[in-house]
């Protein structure tokens, strides 16, 4: 106990460069009249990582977007975001995850960024629900560190919660949450630092067949380039209707955060970790005073990421507070203190797309995160930057033939 407080106290150690944010005029770099080797529009998790890979391979790369890195509006926005293992039977985002915590720890510490915070992470289980179950095998064959607790056990270790519904559980001790508007923002930070060109500024859609050599942004200026990376989230299908119009689906979703009583950190690390109801509902703990953030994790209306209403409603609130009332006991009736509106970019099945554009041989379509790529940022972006460079070998479940014209989502 007494090193997990450690442990945790470490991550919490400040650094200058934490709350440093992008600012757009300090930060811009562009060469007019440049030939860049990868021009990538969007500047979210995949696309900060895909040009941050890129640049360590030695290319030449400006990233471009519309609303500057990691905005209000973008996927990536926001706070907090859970990085975990587990991925019920779906062991390629198990192994991308594990991947992927290495990297963002490394980078950390390397930057001098500590914006990951061990937590741990809690699945509830039931009976008739094999997704936790599929998990706990999937993390024994990969070696994550991992404990089954009964609900008996449960109880003792996490009593501000409640679980009369609960048949077992599965803690992940080394997964935990990422600070997502600042890990993004030190990712394209460090990338400028290195000499990778920065452009907030939107491009107008490619047009044509075959190989583009150029996109123009909306003041006017040029971007040469050899490869285009578009990772625009929830843009891409406004970016490319023709192609993507009917296969990237972008939902709206609600994020709650709750206060808890004067003094009471029962609702803080390291007494709660973040958490994981199969069913619909996953919970962040108080981080920096933010608040007790919880979502549901089920498929809202569709939604415009540029004119999409940003607003809860006062029904949504009162649902949210009924239900954290019922799994935390010491919350009910607890004051909201924060909220926000975000989307997903859902593809068809949950997998991500990261493929050729079909009918331009130098323009790649990356993204569908589906609500749960961001803790995949490094990992997609190691890939995306091989795949632009001509390496290793293409996964079929990321491909846009893979991905359908009905929301029938798989990966959870």
């Amino acid at each position: 106990m007494a090193s997990d407080r450690r442990n945790f106290l470490k991550t919490m150690a400040v650094s200058p460069l934490m709350s440093a944010d992008i600012d757009a005029q300090e930060l811009t770099r562009h060469t007019p009249g440049s030939t860049y080797d990868v021009a990538v529009i969007g500047a979210g998790v995949f696309g900060s990582w895909s040009a941050h890979h890129l640049q360590a391979a030695g290319k030449k790369v400006i990233l471009l977007d519309a609303y500057g890195a990691s905005n209000a509006r973008a996927s990536s926005g926001g706070e907090s975001r859970i990085i975990r293992m587990g991925y019920g039977a779906d062991e390629i985002y198990t192994r991308s995850s594990k991947r992927s915590l290495e990297l963002w720890k490394d980078f950390f510490q390397r930057t001098g960024n500590p914006l990951f915070h061990q937590t741990g992470v809690l699945w509830l289980a039931r009976e008739n629900n094999d997704t936790v179950p599929n998990t706990e095998r999937i993390l024994t064959k990969h070696g994550v560190r991992h404990e089954k607790l009964s609900q008996r056990e449960l109880e003792k270790r996490f009593p501000q919660m409640w679980f009369g519904d609960v048949a077992w559980g599965l803690f992940e001790p080394d997964s935990g949450a990422l600070l997502a508007r600042r890990a993004v923002q030190a990712v394209v930070r460090d990338a400028i630092s290195r000499g990778a060109d920065y452009l907030p500024e939107p491009v107008a859609a490619p047009s044509g067949n075959g190989r583009i050599t150029s996109v123009t942004t909306r003041s006017g200026t040029r971007i040469d380039a050899g490869v285009f990376v578009f990772a625009c989230g929830p843009w891409l299908a406004k970016v490319f209707p023709a192609v993507l119009g009917n296969r990237i689906f972008p939902t709206r979703q609600e994020i709650f955060f709750f206060g808890s009583r004067p003094g009471d950190r029962r609702y803080a690390p390291p007494a709660m970790p973040a958490w994981i109801d199969v069913r619909d509902l996953y919970g962040i703990p108080d981080l920096e005073n933010r608040g007790f953030k919880i979502a549901n994790d089920n498929h809202g209306p569709a939604f415009d990421p540029d004119l999409g209403d940003r607003f809860v409603t006062k029904d949504q609130i009162e649902e949210m507070r009924k239900r954290v009332g019922e799994r935390f006991p010491g919350l009910k009736d607890a004051p909201l203190v924060e909220s926000r509106v975000c989307q997903y970019e859902n593809s068809s099945n949950g997998d991500f797309l990261v493929d050729l554009h079909p009918g331009m041989d130098n323009v790649w379509l990356v993204g569908g995160g589906s609500g749960h790529g961001f803790k995949h940022g490094p990992a997609v972006g190691e890939y995306v930057a091989a795949r632009v460079q001509g390496q290793g070998t293409a996964e079929p479940r990321f491909s846009l033939a893979s991905k359908g014209t009905e929301q029938k989502r798989s990966v959870f």
